[in-house]
């Protein structure tokens, strides 16, 4: 679609949805402060030991990406893998793809991105209401393949509280100057006496990008989805589904592929309000997925095709003071993922089924004054049987158990501390252990080893939360020891589809062998702001964030590959009733420290600006709003990408946002 086309259709969007009557204005200042992701347990977000970053739709909206990643720039300890404008995974404290767990409203995303970097996550910002980001020790109610962090999207799709009104909703168009990005969407929730509906729609379309030294060929990406959910509630207690339809196209710019993804999903939430004795409620949320993509050549002819079948399901009984305990929660899960490849997608990594089974456990403790104790245990089993590269179908049996305990302290009513031990174990994961051959997205040749044992991770973190009125922060220092480490090990020789791999060799794949080794991650984080100006015409501010991540082997093994450089970013920002302003500088760190056969990646610097704009104060749900990224054309290259080499981020974008609330 031309530029003259994008601008219009987001402009009528928004005149469009000046006619619904403005009934709830936008907040600006306003984040949700009871936390679902990190315990059963409902907390605010200063009562965790661990910190717990929250985004807001309104950030979310103001980034504007095509994944999550996008929205979670200036979150402490945060990366992405950047594999392409339509695949980009989180990467939290140097850990990505078996470590992290990627959810929608509490269940798992259920899509292959974490089989390779090339492939996408269907959860688009768009249709999401609040990012939960989980780091640490507090991530034990999520299993094994979250050690190292959660992300959570939270939406509306199965409601989980009667609307105040009988209609509301939003709509949303931006355009971008950089890829000629249009995007467009909406949401709408009904009450009808005790039941609820929601629905939202949206979708994207991008062309390839353009860099500071040219455009980035195949670097687009479309992405277009639909959902459709209601819940019943009786007195304290809901029951409700939802179906999810997402659909997502877009190119490998690392090679001349692209991916042409859909899921469909079905989604439930349920909570039975019981109060028998300390028995408070009982919970369930599930959700079964069917994915597929298929990898196509420039012609349209399918290369391969990866598919996923999985369900994913937890109850929880939530349980009220005991004794000593202010409150607990015991959990169950069941996960069951069939996974099957066609094409070259079986030559890489032939069908798979892995289940799980675990039960967890949450408790407080309060000690005394301002002094409370979190405990949080899990067990689980996990059975999974492939096929290697050997050709013998292989069953493996896992048991990872995994602690912690935190203490909170608050020191006083403006000034909190926590202190965190963790033993966390991790079974790996089906790429680990039977990929045995060549995946053209990120251009290696992979071999897994089904010999591979439980990773387990014990860590300590501090943290400190202060907030003094006009001054805030919150920090973490942390230390995590790695017993069996799994990575993917470069050994620098080359490839080529038949698995014939020399030095200097004539094919285009790298060899990759994943092993395990002993490893040290030790990193710290902080983010502060402090009001400089606050009068009857608005706030004047000032912000900080910092994190650094350092990951060696042990007994001088030298670097873990593909870790995040450190950041240092700042910025000023104006805050008033009708306009906000701000502007961002953001520095990362170059990359020197790596691996054998990685190469290093420069640092860079990125300027960023938002504008917004509430200009009817008889509708103040409408909002204008100008954001622009990179806006000194900054050259920039992810060292965390393993196709950093061939893949420049994008130049300047400046994006015109539109939005209607009623």
């Amino acid at each position: 679609m031309p530029f003259q086309s994008r601008l219009f259709a987001s402009t009528a969007l928004a005149t469009l949805c000046m006619g619904f009557p403005a009934i709830a204005q936008i907040k600006h200042d306003s984040i949700e402060t009871v936390t679902v992701t990190a315990s059963p347990i409902a907390m605010s977000l200063d009562r965790s030991t661990s910190i717990i970053s929250v985004i807001d739709r309104d950030e979310i909206l103001r980034q504007g990406g095509a994944s999550l990643v996008d929205a979670l720039k200036y979150v402490p300890g945060m990366a992405n893998t950047g594999f392409a404008g339509g695949a980009s995974r989180p990467v939290i404290r140097g850990m990505d793809a078996n470590r992290v767990k990627i959810l929608e409203d509490g269940v798992s995303s259920s899509d292959v991105s974490d089989v390779g970097p090339d492939h996408g996550v269907p959860i688009d910002p768009l249709a999401t209401q609040r990012l939960e980001v989980v780091r640490g020790a507090a991530t034990l109610r999520y299993g094994s393949q979250a050690i190292g962090g959660v992300v959570n999207a939270i939406n509306n799709r199965v409601p989980l509280a009667l609307p105040d009104k009988d209609i509301s909703g939003e709509a949303h168009g931006s355009y971008g100057t950089n890829a000629d990005t249009g995007t467009g969407g909406g949401m709408l929730n009904l009450r009808a006496g005790q039941f609820a509906f929601y629905t939202d729609g949206f979708m994207r379309s991008a062309t390839n990008y353009d860099t500071p030294l040219g455009i980035q060929n195949n670097s687009f990406n479309r992405q277009k989805g639909v959902s459709l959910g209601s819940s019943y509630f009786f007195g304290d207690s809901h029951v409700g589904a939802a179906l999810v339809h997402y659909d997502s196209k877009y190119g490998i710019p690392s090679d001349t592929t692209y991916i042409d993804m859909e899921q469909n999903k079905l989604l439930t939430n349920d909570a039975v309000q019981l109060n028998l004795g300390p028995l408070e409620k009982i919970t369930f949320q599930g959700g079964y997925s069917d994915y597929k993509h298929s990898e196509k050549a420039p012609g349209g002819a399918i290369v391969s095709t990866f598919k996923n079948k999985e369900f994913d399901g937890r109850a929880e009984a939530i349980f009220g003071s005991m004794g000593p305990f202010s409150s607990s929660a015991l959990g169950l899960q069941v996960n069951n993922r069939r996974f099957s490849g066609l094409g070259t997608a079986s030559d890489y990594l032939l069908p798979t089924l892995t289940q799980t089974y675990a039960s967890y456990g949450f408790t407080e403790v309060p000690l005394g004054t301002g002094l409370n104790l979190q405990m949080a245990a899990r067990a689980e089993s996990v059975h999974i049987t492939g096929t290697p590269a050997s050709g013998a179908v292989t069953p493996r049996q896992f048991t990872p158990l995994s602690a912690s305990a935190g203490l909170l302290w608050d020191a006083t009513e403006d000034l909190k501390f926590g202190l965190t031990f963790s033993s966390a174990g991790r079974a790996p994961g089906q790429t680990e252990l039977f990929a045995r051959g060549g995946h053209d997205g990120p251009q290696t040749f992979e071999t897994g080893d089904p010999t591979l044992k439980i990773e387990r991770s014990n860590s300590v973190e501090g943290t400190v939360r202060a907030n003094f009125g006009k001054f805030t922060f919150e920090g973490s220092i942390y230390n995590a020891a790695f017993n069996n480490y799994i990575y993917g090990n470069l050994t620098g020789r080359i490839c080529d589809d038949a698995g014939t791999c020399t030095i200097g060799g004539s094919g285009e794949l790298r060899e990759m062998n994943y092993t395990q080794r002993s490893a040290n991650f030790w990193g710290v984080e902080a983010k502060a702001s402090q009001i400089l100006i606050d009068g009857s015409a608005g706030a004047f501010s000032a912000n900080m964030l910092a994190d650094y991540v350092s990951a060696r082997f042990s007994g001088g093994g030298g670097y873990v590959p593909r870790i995040q450089p450190y950041r240092v970013g700042g910025g000023l920002s104006w805050n008033a009733e009708t306009y906000n302003f701000s502007l961002q500088t953001l520095g990362v760190g170059s990359r020197t420290q790596i691996s054998p056969f990685e190469t290093p990646t420069d640092g860079y610097v990125e300027v960023n600006s938002e504008a917004d704009w509430r200009p009817f104060t008889d509708r103040p749900g409408f909002e204008i709003a100008l954001v622009g990224s990179n806006l000194t054309d900054a050259i920039r290259r992810n060292a965390v990408s393993i196709n950093k080499d061939l893949v420049m981020l994008p130049g300047r974008d400046i994006r015109l946002v539109l939005r209607q609330t009623f």
